[in-house]
């Protein structure tokens, strides 16, 4: 009887067949533009926070350079002037990672102040020293033959990194060796296994 009627008003399988297409196409529009959308979100974002975690990480190689050019500098007052004026930008950069991070990853921010912290007492220490010696006069003098260390800095790095691995979410990176900056104290480069390894 509802075939009949359906019949006599027109509307046929395969008029209903056609809308259930249509409702299915464009259902299936919507959930492939949500998840696009949801991932370019999580891409971006992910993009965003790595920018911001390598930028935190320059400013603290910046502050941790200082001693280098402290010892390298001019004996004038303006080079002087140029240096302390530099750590105080420095200073302010990592004020400004730090509220960045609290803010965009707090899960990272404990770790980034601690290598802040640690940068400068162990930097800050060498640049009072770094001050304190007389200003060097001969090309030669520029090769300091002397290297700062750096043990405090880079096991404070290390953490901070692999808490950045980790708030990025990408299982490949998080299992991936923190690497040496290149005045680390002990720079190891990450054994590669071989065909004879076991």
């Amino acid at each position: 009887m509802v075939d009949a009627q359906a019949a006599q008003s027109g509307w046929t399988a395969a008029q209903t067949a056609v809308v259930i297409v249509a409702v299915i196409a464009i259902l299936g529009g919507v959930v492939s533009a949500s998840v696009t959308y949801t991932l370019n979100q999580r891409a971006t974002r992910r993009e965003r926070q790595a920018k911001a975690f390598a930028e935190a990480l320059n400013a603290v190689e910046d502050y941790a350079e200082m001693p280098y050019r402290i010892r390298r500098r001019r004996d004038t007052p303006e080079a002087r002037y140029d240096l302390t004026d530099e750590v105080s930008k420095i200073q302010s950069r990592l004020a400004y990672h730090q509220a960045l991070l609290q803010i965009e990853a707090p899960e990272v921010a404990a770790s980034y102040a601690a290598l802040v912290r640690a940068t400068k007492i162990q930097a800050g220490g060498q640049m009072r020293q770094a001050w304190q010696q007389a200003a060097l006069t001969t090309d030669a003098d520029m090769n300091l033959q002397v290297r700062y260390p750096r043990n405090q800095v880079d096991a404070a790095r290390g953490t901070c990194i692999s808490s950045m691995r980790d708030a990025l979410r990408r299982h490949r990176a998080r299992h991936a060796p923190t690497l040496p900056t290149a005045n680390s104290d002990q720079p190891q480069i990450p054994r590669v296994a071989g065909k004879g390894d076991h």
